[in-house]
């Protein structure tokens, strides 16, 4: 339930999801409000942080810094871009899907993040309770079997010791912990024939010989029928009949004294259906999907999961056509014969290889599934291989009940962007807005951190999460103390910022550009403020951003401007204006991205359209489709943020034309740490 009862105007977000770290909750202070002037909502708080660092790490080859500062926790500013990835995560289904389609309220496949004591790790169901998108700097982890992308704080679950450690900790002398990953079955016709004729060979009933006709002229009664106690299975032969044009409805059955449990069936009695039926169940067909299919049906009817995965029936012919199948999956199921009544195939494996055969073949009886829960994993360790930079990236974090899942087969804990903010004990949503953490020492910090013999001169990013020029800067100057610190030290540094109040600093950025040692960008979307109040509510204005960049621009501080991002059919005509606006503004450098709309954020920015745009919405949605290979999202490095096709080649065209026209660089320039000192006349150690 959302914390505020009445909106807050102006804010990306409403919703204030409950935290479930209460006991690390904030105090605010009541000695630290701020007037009306300088926060325009007194909503806000602004909290005090703690910490003695100065510096986050952020492991990033596209922004020209590995290092950044960061005064504040939290935004004021309330942009409304939220992205997601595809690393496939398993679901207590068995089916490996892309994390970018979870939903709050799915359930995954998790497992104890502690170990109960004198006990090992269970797999667990992990229920998403939040999901939430961001865009961090990440790093490509690269394994034996795969690869992944997360981020440097992401942490996963070593193989030597069963500890957590991050992303940025790793290096390849260590091992993950690891289950078996299977991308399961196409749910083709293959696949669905395949799964009729097992269902079919196992629990049911076909009377009907080709030429028969009706019993009323003497033939036999023809009739075809699968009657089981769970629904699942059933539900499914109703879908995958309909998709062979045949109609067979869900009634009750009556299985006799021997049921224990409420039966139902799927019947066929129509002679032309029967034909067609037939035809379906008993042509065996070549293809691997169709093997899957009979291995999913034939367990649904006559398979056990109990302390091993068996499956049984009397037909030995009918279990080596099972065996066959398995075999060609790459499961041993070994024959265990049983003189005088049902003889078993016994899958040979662990826990993990259940997992595997589960997620392989993608039976539908749920209880089935969910006996691997309560379970340990048998995790295999996978080596890691390499571990390199991969840039700014959309990320999705989710929690879940357990604090873990299973990403690419990795064992793995709940990432946090947003959800940073609910270790100070509030809502990653509304509060990440309104609830401010400051790092009221950070100016102090970082003149210690910098004058360590340790400290290395390098470029230093401001900020690496937050914007560091919000509302509350104007009273605090927290970012400017820490620049003046940065120039007393003649250390390097990026600025990057949607606020106009980054032109205070003009000074300060005069003294660092004498050494080659600062650049600054400023973020636009668009010209036309009425738009840009809609995507970024809480953002300084186009025009006093484009004052921004010239008051710096006329100061001599290298100073750039970033198109993004760039909105096909609602913003595209704009780019030659916004080019030309910050080239008349002085800016040395235009950069720019392309939207694009994953599984999570289509529905959302769709509604937003028909909210604010309805005329242009069918537009814009199918010019991003044209740019993104005919979906709303693309996930491919190199091309997620510059799209495909001849749209996309046309706004990069775009792009470079007007840069060309007007002088304009892609880049901004080399830092250059050359000048750095400490102050007070101490020497730097040799390298």
């Amino acid at each position: 339930m959302a914390r505020y009862r009445e909106p807050l105007r102006g804010r990306g977000t409403q919703a204030a999801p409950p935290n479930r770290f209460e006991s690390a909750a904030f105090a605010p202070d009541p000695d630290e409000g701020f007037d009306d002037e300088l926060a325009p909502d007194p909503r806000t708080q602004f909290l005090r942080d703690g910490s003695r660092s100065a510096l986050s790490h952020n492991d990033s080859p596209d922004v020209g810094f590995d290092v950044s500062i960061n005064p504040y926790r939290g935004c004021e500013h309330g942009c409304v871009y939220c992205l997601s990835p595809e690393t496939p995560v398993l679901h207590s289904d068995m089916s490996w899907r892309p994390l970018g389609e979870v939903r709050i309220g799915d359930v995954l496949v998790g497992f104890e993040e502690l170990p109960v004591p004198r006990s090992t790790r269970k797999l667990r169901p992990a229920v998403v309770e939040r999901v939430w998108w961001s865009q961090r700097e990440t790093l490509r982890l690269e394994t034996r079997h795969g690869q992944v992308v997360a981020t440097a704080e992401h942490r996963w679950l070593l193989a030597r010791n069963f500890r957590w450690r991050r992303t940025e900790q790793l290096d390849t002398e260590k091992c993950l912990r690891r289950i078996p990953v299977d991308a399961g079955p196409r749910f083709d016709e293959d696949y669905r024939a395949g799964y009729l004729a097992g269902l079919s060979l196992g629990d049911g009933t076909f009377r009907y010989r080709p030429g028969w006709r009706s019993d009323k002229l003497g033939f036999p009664a023809a009739y075809w029928r699968v009657a089981l106690a769970d629904r699942e299975p059933l539900d499914r032969t109703v879908e995958y009949l309909e998709s062979f044009g045949l109609q067979g409805g869900i009634r009750r059955f009556d299985g006799g004294p021997a049921s224990r449990r409420p039966m139902s069936k799927v019947e066929i009695r129509s002679l032309g259906a029967l034909a067609l039926l037939d035809k379906i169940l008993h042509v065996e067909r070549t293809s691997a999907s169709y093997r899957r299919g009979f291995l999913a049906g034939f367990f649904d009817a006559e398979g056990h999961a109990g302390s091993s995965l068996r499956i049984s029936q009397v037909d030995l012919g009918v279990l080596e056509r099972v065996r066959r199948y398995g075999a060609s999956l790459g499961f041993e199921l070994r024959l265990e014969r049983q003189e005088g009544r049902a003889s078993t195939l016994r899958l040979v494996g662990s826990t993990a290889e259940r997992m595997r055969f589960f997620a392989a073949v993608r039976p539908a009886i749920r209880r089935k599934l969910e006996s691997v829960f309560g379970r340990e994993p048998a995790w295999v360790p996978e080596p890691i291989d390499a571990i390199e930079r991969a840039g700014a990236r959309d990320v999705v974090d989710i929690q879940t009940s357990t604090g873990t899942f299973f990403a690419a087969g990795m064992a793995t804990h709940n990432c946090y962007a947003r959800p940073t903010h609910e270790y100070l004990g509030f809502s990653a949503g509304l509060d990440f807005e309104t609830k401010i953490v400051v790092k009221h020492e950070l100016p102090e910090l970082l003149r210690g951190a910098l004058s360590r013999p340790s400290w290395r001169p390098q470029v230093i990013g401001i900020s690496g999460v937050t914007d560091a020029w919000q509302p509350v800067e104007r009273k605090l100057r927290l970012t400017r103390r820490a620049l003046e610190v940065l120039a007393d030290f003649r250390n390097p540094c990026s600025a990057i910022t949607k606020s106009r109040l980054v032109a205070r600093d003009v000074d300060v950025f005069q003294e660092l550009a004498r050494h080659q040692a600062v650049s600054v960008s400023l973020s636009l979307t668009s010209l036309d403020p009425d738009l840009a109040r809609k995507m970024e509510p809480r953002a300084a204005q186009p025009r006093p951003r484009l004052a921004a960049v010239e008051a710096l621009a006329r100061a001599g501080v290298p100073v750039g401007v970033n198109l993004g991002p760039i909105v096909p059919g609602l913003t595209d005509h704009e780019i030659p204006a916004l080019v030309a606006a910050a080239a008349g503004a002085g800016a040395r450098w235009v950069g720019w991205l392309l939207l694009r709309l994953p599984f999570a954020v289509k529905d959302l920015f769709s509604a937003w359209l028909a909210d604010h745009y309805p005329d242009r919405r069918e537009k814009v949605l199918h010019r991003i489709q044209a740019v993104r290979g005919g979906a709303l999202n693309a996930t491919q490095f190199g091309v997620r943020h510059r799209g495909v096709g001849i749209f996309a080649e046309q706004i990069g065209e775009l792009v470079a034309l007007a840069r060309r026209r007007h002088g304009l660089d892609a880049h901004g320039p080399s830092l250059s740490t050359t000048a750095f000192r400490r102050p007070g006349g101490a020497q730097l150690p040799l390298l």
